[in-house]
């Protein structure tokens, strides 16, 4: 199994337009960051994280045509409003993709982007004018997990401010939680000993829905994930002074970054 950073960068990029930071500056390719996003890959399946406005750029340099479904943490524009860019690929296999999410956020993303669903009974003949997604909520209170093609994905609440997003562990070994502030004892327990764990780590200042690198680092320390990587980053982190700042095990992502894990 392995993940792949599609884009690791706070809502709006980095750089940012109109920013003039030594971060914004930089010539370090590590230190561009499109709308965070990741695919989980196993022998049997492809599992996009989000459809952030950056995707199509990000699905190309990945050299990825194809993805068996999509999994939502939330509805804000920045891991949604590309959602349109899953018409290629609904016209390169033919068929609907499966879009996972928690009750609002299906509800949300529905609300403005109606056209993408199809609807019960509707019969497309035609993969190209329109995206084509299935809505699938997850029903954490009747469920622990889901299947896509083999591979097990079991999800969970975070804290984002005053509202929830939703975390995921695939097959018991890669957790992804972007897009938080806080995260209950009971499911940090959980995570303890995984194999990586993606998460959240905006910048150095505290933010009222998001981690900082204190926290972060806090919540890594506990856990203690073999492996940890830093996404949703702002123009406040510079990829190489990170490096610096973090444990052996601790790592900023990086657009494009692939991490394999056996």
């Amino acid at each position: 199994m392995k993940i792949r950073i599609l884009g690791c960068g706070t809502s709006s990029g980095v750089p940012m337009v109109g920013c003039a930071c030594n971060v914004c500056r930089s010539n370090n390719i590590r230190n561009k960051r499109t709308r965070v996003s990741a695919i989980v890959e196993s022998a049997d399946a492809k599992i996009l994280l989000d459809t952030p406005p950056d995707l199509r750029m990000q699905l190309l340099s990945a050299g990825i045509s194809n993805i068996d479904a999509v999994l939502y943490t939330h509805a804000h524009a920045d891991h949604v409003h590309g959602i349109d860019d899953l018409r290629s690929i609904n016209f390169m296999k033919k068929s609907p993709i499966e879009a996972f999410g928690s009750a609002d956020t299906l509800r949300l993303i529905k609300q403005r982007f109606d056209y993408a669903f199809i609807k019960k009974g509707e019969i497309l003949n035609n993969y190209w004018t329109r995206p084509a997604l299935i809505a699938k909520e997850l029903m954490s209170d009747k469920e622990d997990h889901i299947c896509i093609n083999g591979l097990k994905v079991e999800h969970f609440k975070q804290t984002h401010g005053n509202q929830t997003t939703t975390g995921y562990i695939f097959d018991s070994k890669i957790a992804y939680s972007t897009d938080f502030n806080h995260i209950e004892v009971n499911i940090l327990e959980s995570l303890k000993g995984i194999n990586l764990w993606i998460i959240d780590c905006l910048g150095y200042d505290n933010h009222p829905t998001h981690s900082n690198l204190p926290n972060t680092l806090s919540y890594i320390k506990y856990v203690e994930p073999k492996l940890a990587v830093l996404t949703h980053m702002s123009h406040q982190l510079d990829y190489d002074k990170l490096l610096e700042e973090t444990p052996e095990n601790v790592f900023p992502g990086y657009d494009g970054m692939l991490i394999n894990i056996d």
